[in-house]
């Protein structure tokens, strides 16, 4: 019986320590030829051996494509299960998600173990297992919000804390052939790795056969465990006994253990370079032709590890697949990783170019993508297109969930403060592996960056062209979501908006065209894209024209701004009357009881002279009582490189408010303090964004507010009241939003972002491009009515 899976070669490398690098150099060659996986015994009572962990950890330094495992980890003489899950999972982070877990009830145990642990019997040792592999998983289950607690008999867990999570799904394999161990693969484990050299005629078969019974006692699809086999031989070119003969003769003998036993990847036990190159390309590629001949798949299935495959519902390969002409599943998720799936979601339908790469709630990896900078999220599936042309196969997928009202997200880098990138059961389309950046034409600082690129890789891309392009103030942000609604940065006064420096963009439409967009081509959608692009399609990639920026002035001064009032207008006047070289951002925290009201100011001065970068500032230093200053000459690539690389892990619902206003008014400044002083926030935010956004026309783009000084923006929560206390002293006073910064939803939330000729034309837009409202999901602008009927 065939389970569907692609056939993987690996090989068996004795550890041994003289010379030491023999493993190593034999590893490298093993991946040169093309071998998919390299393993190691593990017995550490071999004074000769290398320690088996060692050594994997330093042959995965010294690869880059192969997987690793041990043949099989000796498990009483390891660590408890958390740290061995820990070890594992480290190695997987490291290595890049290439490291498998093999495991072993343990041989000559008694050779140098220590009084402990489990019983040191078969029995003892079988049921340790039993109960470690369960704990092993937990641990990976980095999103798991239960206490940590196992009571068992040879292990206990209190309260340990889970992760990390590794970067695959890391298998357990088990290497065994006693009943008992065979029906634990049954109930526990991802994959059989025995030795054909003890197994006798008809063993291996009666064995599978124990090893399924189990499986589907426990409820489980058979398919779910991998099955591999240690096979060892001779090439000779006559044929004699067993594997004894030409590659042709292994061929033949191999077959019935791939098609008729059902094994997928066999393992050549040598060390032997000659004998590894001569499997690797005589043997392995006509054993792939010959299982495809037989089980009747089409030459060009898929044969790798990262290969897509189908898996109906229950998890078992399509019919259609094993013995059909799709050719074999390489991805079988297991029955637990299948329950955790959200109803209305048609898995079986994710497109094949992006089936190896999405990720599900099962998942290992779902904890680093579910949620974003500020929002928890627990979306039922991550699509992740590494092309436009995925893009637009993500998009088709999400189309034809629409109808089911399943929500879509659409991230670059998950910074967004409205959250909106990640979502409740519903699909979200992560952009983050599309981040080339190129320079298309030097003298006209042409570049091409896509959506998701960071910022901060777009400073490190652009300073050694003496460059730099005004986004936010975080390095973290994502390229897509910045430069489709605005874009005030840190140089926003001297070279405007972000969009303001856009030439092109290429975008999916809801339809799934790929469409190009400038002033030229697709004029109203590249309008559109300026302001508004999240709600008319998915820009997969930008044309920007750069400027030339050096050493820059960089200010961050903390103020005793007690008096509020008063410091607020007199910072307003201050960098609305600087010069457009300046810009500055302000922020004040809710007030402490017992203490002074701090304002933090940082700014940054686009000169090169030191003395005017402080002839500039120094008109604030009056505002009110510096408690604290850090001035100094650095490049813009230093500022914006304030972020880690670290994955999400937001918790909650954000709640953030903003509002556009002008110059600071007595009235304002008055209400902008109670505002404060009420509680309702804890992060109030001032960014200048006057002076060379004043230069271009408010029809010229969706963002209409170029006669704004500042944008204003709140974080709060809804049970202090942001939304009443903001709506109430705040908003009266300003003019529109910056949808970035704002959580608001439904038809208000865009009619406060947009004027009214704005929002018609980006209706009138939208209507055109995406009359399903595909794309609604931030600062939707909205379908009229008469186009939804």
């Amino acid at each position: 019986m065939h389970y569907g899976r692609p056939l993987q070669f690996g090989t068996f490398i004795t550890p041994t320590n003289d010379p030491p690098e023999q493993p190593v150099r034999l590893a490298q060659f093993a991946e040169s030829v093309g071998f998919d996986l390299v393993t190691f015994q593990d017995h550490p009572y071999q004074p000769r051996f290398h320690d088996t962990w060692t050594l994997l950890a330093w042959v995965a330094a010294q690869t880059e494509r192969v997987h690793l495992a041990h043949n099989v980890l000796n498990l009483p003489l390891q660590r408890t299960p958390v740290v061995l899950a820990r070890a594992a999972a480290s190695l997987d982070l490291l290595s890049g998600g290439r490291f498998e877990l093999s495991v072993g009830a343990g041989g000559f145990v008694d050779a140098i173990s220590s009084v402990g642990g489990p019983e040191r019997t078969l029995g003892g040792h079988v049921d340790a297992l039993a109960e470690a592999i369960p704990i092993i998983r937990s641990t990976w289950d980095a999103d798991a919000r239960e206490r940590f607690v196992v009571d068992g008999e040879h292990y206990r867990v209190a309260g340990a804390k889970r992760g990390p999570a590794p970067a695959h799904d890391i298998p357990i394999w088990v290497g065994a052939l006693k009943p008992r161990m065979l029906r634990l693969i049954g109930r526990l484990g991802d994959g059989w790795l025995p030795s054909l050299a003890y197994l006798g005629p008809g063993e291996y078969a009666r064995a599978a056969a124990a090893i399924d019974e189990a499986a589907q006692r426990a409820g489980r699809n058979p398919a779910e465990i991998r099955r591999l086999l240690n096979v060892g031989g001779r090439f000779s070119p006559r044929g004699g006994g067993f594997l004894d003969g030409p590659p042709e003769q292994w061929v033949e003998q191999l077959l019935p253990l791939a098609v008729e036993d059902g094994v997928d990847t066999f393992i050549l036990a040598s060390d032997d370079p000659g004998a590894m190159q001569r499997f690797a390309e005589e043997v392995a590629p006509a054993l792939r032709e010959a299982v495809a001949l037989e089980l009747g798949w089409s030459a060009d299935a898929p044969g790798d590890q990262d290969a897509p495959g189908e898996q109906d519902a229950s998890g078992r390969t399509p019919a259609g697949t094993v013995g059909g002409s799709a050719g074999p599943a390489a991805r079988i998720r297991s029955t637990a990783q299948l329950a955790r799936r959200r109803p209305g979601i048609d898995y079986d339908a994710v497109p094949a170019s992006l089936a190896a790469s999405a990720v599900e709630p099962g998942d290992a990896t779902f904890a680093r993508v579910r949620s974003t900078y500020l929002r928890g999220g627990d979306p039922g599936l991550v699509l992740r297109p590494t092309t436009a042309a995925q893009v637009a196969d993500a998009v088709g997928f999400a189309r034809a969930h629409h109808d089911r009202g399943i929500p879509l997200g659409v991230r670059s880098a998950g910074h967004g403060i409205s959250g909106r990138s990640t979502n409740d059961g519903g699909i979200v389309i992560d952009l983050s592996a599309l981040n080339a950046m190129t320079v298309l034409d030097a003298a006209s600082r042409l570049v091409r960056i896509e959506s998701g690129a960071r910022w901060k890789d777009v400073a490190a891309f652009l300073e050694p062209h003496g460059w730099a392009l005004t986004s936010g103030d975080y390095g973290g942000v994502g390229v897509g979501g910045l430069a489709t609604a605005g874009g005030i940065g840190w140089l926003v006064r001297e070279h405007g908006l972000t969009i303001d420096h856009l030439r092109a963009v290429e975008l999916v439409l809801a339809d799934g065209r790929l469409v190009r967009a400038s002033e030229t081509e697709e004029p109203e959608l590249f309008w559109a894209v300026r302001g508004a692009g999240s709600s008319v399609g998915i820009v997969t990639a930008f044309e920007f024209e750069v400027d030339e920026v050096g050493d820059v002035g960089w200010a961050q001064l903390t103020f005793d701004a007690s008096d509020t009032e008063e410091f607020l207008l007199a910072w307003s006047d201050w960098i609305v009357d600087a010069p457009r070289d300046v810009t500055s951002f302000l922020m004040l925290g809710a007030p402490r009881p017992g203490q002074p009201t701090y304002a933090q100011v940082m700014a940054m001065v686009d000169r090169s002279d030191p003395d005017e970068v402080v002839a500039r500032l120094q008109p604030l230093a009056a505002a009110a009582p510096l408690v604290a200053q850090d001035v100094r000459m650095t490049t813009y690539r230093a500022v914006i490189s304030n972020a880690g690389d670290e994955s999400h892990s937001g918790q909650g619902e954000p709640s953030a408010r903003s509002t556009m206003i002008g110059r600071i008014t007595p009235e304002f400044a008055r209400d902008a303090t109670r505002f404060l002083e009420s509680g309702a926030t804890y992060f109030f935010q001032f960014r200048a964004a006057g002076g060379a956004v004043h230069d271009v026309p408010a029809d010229a783009t969706a963002f209409a507010h170029r006669d704004a000084e500042f944008s204003v923006v709140a974080f709060g929560t809804r049970g202090r009241g942001l939304d009443e206390r903001f709506d109430g002293l705040i908003a009266p006073h300003g003019d529109g939003t910056y949808v970035s910064f704002d959580t608001s939803r439904g038809t208000d939330a865009a009619a406060r972002a947009y004027p009214p000729a704005t929002l018609a034309r980006l209706r009138a837009i939208k209507a055109a491009v995406d009359p399903l409202d595909l794309f609604r999901d931030n600062a939707d602008v909205g379908v009229p009515p008469s186009v939804i009927e």
